[in-house]
């Protein structure tokens, strides 16, 4: 539902624009694309199968992002630096420093992730790797 000044919709109503996927990525629902927001990153990620990718190892070192990752659903086990930290469902997972390496699993399908970020003191700028989806500026 669309009106002037806001707009409500439901995660599957967010198509997934990664044409390419390979079996056990996560189903990308590219919240911030969809909905033209300009002032910070917003996704949404669904694993495919038990076990599934969630987030991809990276670090956003690239970008000096801080991102918030919050377990909307599921249980996701999230791995930052190394350290391997079981999520369930309603918790949030706040990584400040850029340089932190970070990845999440699903224990089951359907597991879904929102994962919010940006850099502090600037505007929000696309990144590269959304780029690369010919996801530009809204």
């Amino acid at each position: 539902m669309a009106a002037a000044g806001y707009e409500v919709l439901h995660i599957s109503e967010i198509p997934d624009p990664d044409a390419e996927k390979r079996p056990g990525d996560p189903d990308w629902h590219a919240v911030r694309i969809h909905l033209g927001i300009q002032a910070f990153g917003a996704n949404a990620n669904v694993a495919s199968e038990d076990g599934g990718a969630l987030i991809g190892e990276h670090t956003e070192v690239d970008t000096n992002h801080e991102e918030l990752y919050v377990v909307s659903t599921g249980h996701a086990t999230f791995t930052l630096d190394g350290e391997a930290l079981e999520v369930p469902a309603g918790t949030f997972v706040y990584v400040r420093d850029p340089a932190v390496t970070r990845s999440a699993v699903a224990r089951d399908r359907g597991t879904t992730v929102l994962a919010f970020g940006g850099t502090p003191g600037e505007a929000f700028s696309v990144s590269e790797w959304e780029r690369e989806y010919g996801a530009g500026d809204p």
